[in-house]
């Protein structure tokens, strides 16, 4: 299959790379690395780079940016970041793949163990990963073409622990070669719908 992943010059898209990359053709595609640039963020640079890729068999996202603050102490800015990045970022990434996507293909996005154990400083990332695990399970019902879309929801990635461990504390860390096996279910399988939990 030819896939297109977004984010995978991250922690988690590298792995996702290791496991399916010895199988398909993956292109990978980020902010500023990659085979093609897009911004999450602006939804030209999505169909730009969607225009210039042609058609895939899958399309999914490692990527999504979230602000992390104490909940009165939010700014808007830090609001417009986790709202406009990870969640609208990959919802426009999934409905403006769609004519990109073979008949039978997939879309996977990315949530997170936050969407059912938030942490303090977290609330922008339990509502922007809740409603992902929404928009999934609502969309899988109305994609056309027998496409599928599914989410994999990671725990703490054990990579990640020595930048993040301490908002984290009584979390047991998860390989993210573990959190990829994910991507595979969701691509190589026939689910739709799923938010796959690797906690």
């Amino acid at each position: 299959m030819k896939i297109l992943l977004i984010g995978a010059e991250g922690t988690l898209g590298r792995a996702v790379v290791d496991e399916l990359g010895a199988r398909h053709d993956i292109v990978r595609a980020g902010r500023s690395h990659g085979d093609l640039r897009l911004d999450l963020r602006d939804k030209a640079s999505v169909q730009a780079a969607l225009n210039k890729l042609g058609r895939v068999d899958a399309i999914a996202s490692a990527a999504g940016k979230l602000a992390f603050a104490p909940l009165l102490e939010l700014t808007d800015e830090q609001w417009a970041l986790s709202l406009q990045d990870k969640l609208m970022g990959q919802v426009n990434l999934a409905l403006l793949g769609v004519p990109h996507l073979n008949d039978g293909g997939s879309i996977t996005l990315t949530t997170g163990i936050l969407s059912q154990e938030p942490i303090l400083t977290g609330v922008t990332a339990t509502l922007v990963n809740r409603a992902l695990e929404g928009f999934v399970v609502g969309a899988a019902l109305e994609l056309p073409r027998a496409l599928r879309i599914n989410a994999v929801s990671p725990g703490l990635l054990s990579e990640s622990v020595a930048s993040f461990g301490e908002w984290f504390r009584g979390f047991e860390p998860v390989p993210a070669a573990r959190a990829a096996l994910g991507f595979s279910r969701s691509i190589e399988g026939a689910d739709t719908g799923k938010v796959y939990a690797y906690v």
